[in-house]
């Protein structure tokens, strides 16, 4: 865990030539928020600065919330995007309590406001239905990103994985950090595709639309991508067929079929495959 480093991010940004898209930052942290700070430098580099991963109150993550969006709106059109976002609301922050609202009350109160993006990992294991059901019902499915906090496991079979120095075990599909670590047994991010996010979240009782748009939409507007994200005109044809149950049927990219029996470009070779299977 390191302060807050506005150098060290220029240097990131520098690194990744265009590609830094967003950076959790915790508020609480010393030189986050500060003129000059991580947070408006991130909004200076074309990123986007996302809460979390914070034990910060409710006044310090409202503090950070509105200098975030005062460089935002300060950036005008070149901003990726005009809102900050919520990395996973609920997991890896303080827990909402009715005496210490933390940051979960502040990002639901400034998405409400127009403000904040919240994220969701909405896969039946992070959350409960119930928390995913109030939220949508708070906020809206435009304030919404569905995402799946995805590691090394995503898709795979239960087994031994790696996160990053941490070893994981996963079994019956949910990733936990493994017995003998400091947090054995805390949840190790996710193992599951979107499709299988959005599924949770109707089954949650979220009308299929919202659930969609909060998969595709709202994140694309969060990425500043104005070319992918809704089947509209002059975006990319991008789109997953499934059936009644939402389980994929077919997947179309740029209006072509994939993986694309034409071309070999986007098909995994035998040993990517066997050094994805198993980490």
């Amino acid at each position: 865990m390191l302060a807050g480093d506005p150098e060290l991010v220029r240097a990131i940004a520098a690194a990744a030539r265009g590609h830094l898209v967003t950076m959790t930052v915790a508020p609480e942290v010393v030189g986050v928020q500060e003129p000059g700070g991580v947070i408006e430098t991130l909004v200076e580099v074309g990123a986007v600065p996302s809460v979390g991963h914070t034990d910060a109150h409710w006044s310090v993550t409202e503090a950070a919330i509105a200098v975030g969006s005062a460089a935002l709106d300060g950036a005008g059109v070149t901003a990726r995007s005009g809102r900050l976002t919520a990395t996973h609301l609920f997991n890896g922050m303080r827990p909402l309590h009715h005496r210490d609202p933390g940051p979960i009350a502040a990002c639901l109160e400034a998405a409400k406001r127009g403000k904040v993006v919240v994220e969701l990992v909405g896969d039946g294991t992070h959350l409960d239905p119930g928390t995913v059901a109030t939220v949508f019902e708070l906020v809206g499915a435009d304030a919404i990103a569905l995402v799946t906090d995805a590691m090394a496991a995503a898709g795979m079979p239960d087994g031994s994985y790696q996160l990053g120095p941490m070893a994981v075990v996963v079994a019956d599909g949910v990733a936990r950090l493994a017995d003998g670590t400091a947090e054995g047994g805390a949840i190790a991010g996710g193992t599951a595709h979107l499709i299988d996010v959005v599924r949770h979240t109707v089954a949650a009782g979220i009308a299929l639309p919202d659930a969609v748009r909060a998969a595709s939409l709202t994140p694309a507007g969060v990425l500043g991508r104005a070319d992918v994200g809704a089947l509209e005109a002059g975006r990319r044809a991008d789109l997953v067929v499934t059936d009644a149950d939402l389980t994929v049927r077919a997947v179309v990219r740029a209006g072509r079929p994939w993986p694309d029996p034409g071309s070999t470009r986007d098909t995994p070779t035998r040993a990517t495959r066997r050094s994805a299977r198993r980490i």
